[in-house]
């Protein structure tokens, strides 16, 4: 299609959500103005302006309705265990095994990891930082450390790929125009060769600092003030225990069926991968998980109080809305506008007629300057990977995903690389640039929990963070 001003307008407001992010500002208003001056100039009249920017909306929320719902259910679950003290009892087993500071770390490690990846690292980082690290810094892993793994393992690796929920891999394969399975399977894959050479890197560069035993009267003076809050949570824990007694039995039932019925549903989808049966295609993966979480979340509540059973299930699904809202709702606008990047959505968007050319402002851009970009697979890799660490800017991580999603899709063609190889390092950049190396992210909930300063936290993550993504970018241009 020939480049309209509507196209350079287009690429004018893109720039400008990049300037944005990079001075650490929202996009949401320069994305909406952007979807109404691009319309403006396409259709020609203001009235298809202000259609436009309820169109680019409302296409958004219902393409990402299916990850809000999958976000609110858990998050219903996770609140309906912790009125059993079934959250507690699930991390129970996990501190006797830490016996010093070297398991505590693989411990941490590997517990912040699955956790996030069926309940996201928000949700998770509370449980985390009450129960589990006054156990491995009690075992003798400094607090700064402990802070890193959990950031890296949840915020970065389990988040990146977001394997189980699929979020993530959702919203850059849309916008790319390709299939969600080939994204995740990547993502997946690059997650852990960032997430492992990361955390490798961090435990030889602190190894010296971690301990084989430690005791309250030996810790480190710099964690001294961490544990004063660590024992007011011990204490607060033990006044409530007696009022919790009545869901004594309840609490263990819950703290066993759970993770044993999110076990069986990833054993299950890994199985269906590896046997290449078919069934979790689009949101039908989503839509399992969801399905098991509800009914949990049905038995869990009944199981707390039967007679206000009714009621409480809908203050727990009212809660999970409201911070599955609060975490994605600026997502919408961004991801409206960035739609209108590709053919497939400007149709409605615009309100063009079926029969009617259907513009792609980002893809035809790139397009149209296809011939002076050089096309080099680790030219458009690193590119795209840059793109995402810039998106992440803005402290979320998603926000990027449906531009660097749309950028995958318009650049696969001239540079050779599969565009789903594209988006899971845009995706890789945009997440673990939002939410490991920013101190405006959510390691803010770790850095605050744990009384240390989140630039603090933000800049000991940057070095092993840059050269772990550098490593799982030029591995996944080679391999793919």
């Amino acid at each position: 299609m020939e480049l309209t001003f509507a196209h350079w307008v287009y690429a004018i407001v893109t720039v400008s959500v990049i300037a944005t992010m990079l001075f650490r500002r929202g996009v949401v208003l320069p994305v909406i103005l952007g979807t109404f001056l691009v319309a403006v100039m396409y259709k020609g009249n203001l009235i298809s302006g202000f259609q436009a920017v309820f169109n680019a909306n409302l296409l958004a929320a219902k393409e990402l309705f299916s990850i809000f719902l999958i976000i609110s259910l858990m998050i219903a679950l996770l609140n309906s265990l912790k009125d059993l003290g079934a959250d507690k009892r699930l991390i129970g087993p996990i501190e006797k095994i830490m016996v010093n500071g070297h398991v505590s770390y693989f411990v941490l490690m590997v517990t912040t990891y699955v956790i996030s990846l069926f309940f996201w690292p928000t949700p998770a980082v509370p449980l985390i930082c009450a129960l589990l690290v006054p156990a491995a810094v009690r075992a003798g892993l400094p607090v700064m450390t402990s802070a890193m793994v959990i950031v890296i393992a949840g915020q970065g690796m389990a988040l990146s790929s977001d394997y189980i929920m699929q979020v993530a891999p959702m919203l850059s394969a849309k916008a790319a125009g390709i299939d969600k399975v080939l994204v995740a399977d990547k993502t997946l894959v690059l997650s852990l060769i960032t997430g492992v050479s990361a955390l490798a890197y961090i435990y030889f560069a602190h190894r010296k600092s971690i301990v084989k035993n430690n005791t309250e009267s030996g810790i480190n003076p710099k964690d001294a003030a961490f544990f004063g809050v660590a024992n007011e949570l011990a204490a607060t824990a033990e006044e409530s225990a007696e009022a919790l007694q009545r869901k004594n039995t309840w609490g263990k039932v819950f703290a066993v069926l759970v993770p044993l019925s999110m076990l069986a549903v990833m054993v299950y989808m890994f199985q269906s991968k590896l046997t290449g049966a078919t069934g979790f295609e689009g949101t039908d993966g989503a839509a399992f998980i969801g399905g098991v979480a509800t009914l949990l979340l049905v038995l869990a509540t009944i199981a707390f109080n039967r007679i206000h059973a009714l009621d409480k299930i809908s203050e727990h699904l009212t809660e999970g809305f409201v911070f599955a809202f609060r975490a994605m709702a600026p997502v919408i606008p961004i991801a409206g506008f960035f739609f209108m990047g590709s053919a497939d959505f400007t149709g409605t968007i615009l309100s063009l007629d079926e029969s009617a050319a259907k513009p792609a402002f980002l893809f035809d851009m790139i397009q149209a300057g296809q011939s002076y970009i050089p096309e080099n697979a680790f030219i458009a890799g690193f590119g795209i990977l840059i793109v995402g660490l810039i998106t992440g800017l803005d402290g979320s991580g998603f926000s990027g995903l449906p531009l660097t999603g749309a950028l995958s899709g318009a650049l696969a063609n001239g540079s050779g690389i599969d565009p789903s190889t594209l988006a899971a390092i845009g995706q890789m950049g945009a997440i673990w640039g939002g939410g490991t190396i920013v101190a405006w992210s959510s390691l803010v909930a770790v850095a605050g929990f744990l009384q240390l300063s989140p630039l603090e936290l933000a800049r000991k993550n940057f070095l092993p963070v840059i050269t772990s993504l550098f490593l799982a970018t030029l591995i996944g241009i080679l391999i793919w």
